[in-house]
């Protein structure tokens, strides 16, 4: 009789899919990235709306183009790029704050740890160079004090 293998259950298979460090680590992700998005929204509803409020409107859902001959209420073409620009701006507003609040000071200390055990590394390597040529130098003189020793008159 052959033997099969026996494969691994579907029950199996998905815990060791949620115990995969990539999935715990995009569920933060995503769970950090909802509650930022409130920040966000926060500093556009309450900073750049007024700003944007004070040159026009606050909404800028209400600015549009019509394209047709009339437009009024459901009739005609209508092109909301009001919408598109508020979308536009909260992305961009986004960008910059994840760049400039989060991305920006990681990259920094990343560099900086990153000299910091170059520095040490260094150090490392230079007391290492400098104990082998101590090293050689011993080996060196204990030929030569080898070789006057057994020299034959």
């Amino acid at each position: 009789m052959s033997e099969k293998k026996k494969e691994p259950g579907v029950w199996q298979g998905f815990k060791t899919f949620l115990m995969r460090g990539n999935v715990v680590d995009l569920a933060v992700a995503v769970v950090i990235g909802a509650a930022f998005t409130n920040i966000v929204n926060s500093v556009v509803k309450g900073l750049i709306n007024p700003l944007v409020g004070a040159i026009g409107t606050q909404n800028l859902d209400s600015y549009s183009s019509c394209l047709s001959d009339s437009c009024s209420g459901e009739k005609g073409i209508q092109l909301m790029w009001g919408s598109v620009l508020g979308a536009a701006l909260s992305f961009v507003i986004t960008a910059a704050v994840v760049y400039f609040l989060m991305v920006l000071p990681m990259s920094k200390y990343l560099a900086r740890v990153e000299a910091q055990r170059r520095a040490k590394e260094g150090t490392h390597e230079v007391i290492e160079i400098t104990e082998l040529e101590i090293l050689k130098e011993i080996r060196d003189a204990l030929v030569a004090q080898r070789g006057d020793g057994h020299r034959e008159p």
